[in-house]
């Protein structure tokens, strides 16, 4: 397991993390850089929280990044899509408050979410959306392997203004192999 850098603690998020959420995913820098709405309430988020529980979303994994003790960033991986033939891709989002931000906390997140789709999770594919203007976003999902597959051109509005979105994926550098009856050791 990856350890954070700068005495960072990340772990999962709990239904006590709604207050820190809705205050992380609702700050004025933050949510520009969303699909969220704004005026998310704590309520929501805990309902959101005690959701991520249910046996159902079992597979999916929302983290927080701590700093001081203090909520400075969240990261999920939810599943893509529930049909048999896509149960191999996780989607993932991101958000660390601006402060937080070039401390490492982007990298630590990405690193756990990345250790548990690849080691944990029977993840091949990890999706992500990111707005073309976002570019420090880009860099961070670029030295994790992520790749830039398309464009999609007014993908959401945001402020007022439609914003064009890139379609970013990473596949599994290493995906888990069933030994052949050679590569067995009883052979």
């Amino acid at each position: 397991m990856h350890k954070p850098p700068n005495g960072l603690e990340i772990r999962r998020s709990q239904v006590g993390d709604a207050a820190a959420m809705a205050q992380l995913m609702s700050h004025p820098e933050v949510l520009p850089g969303l699909l969220q709405m704004p005026y998310g309430s704590e309520e929501q988020w805990k309902q959101r929280l005690t959701d991520n529980l249910a046996p159902a979303r079992s597979q999916d994994l929302q983290l927080v990044a701590l700093l001081d003790g203090r909520v400075v960033g969240s990261a999920g991986l939810m599943l893509a899509n529930p049909s048999p033939r896509r149960r191999h891709v996780m989607h993932l989002g991101m958000a660390v408050l601006p402060e937080a931000q070039g401390r490492g906390v982007g990298g630590a997140l990405m690193s756990a979410l990345l250790d548990y789709a690849d080691h944990w999770a029977h993840v091949l594919r990890v999706e992500l959306g990111v707005f073309v203007d976002n570019e420090r976003a880009i860099r961070l999902y670029q030295r994790h392997g992520f790749e830039i597959e398309g464009r999609q051109r007014a993908y959401a509005l945001v402020n007022g203004r439609y914003v064009d979105s890139y379609c970013m994926a990473r596949l599994h550098p290493q995906p888990p192999q069933w030994p052949g009856p050679a590569d067995s050791p009883s052979a």
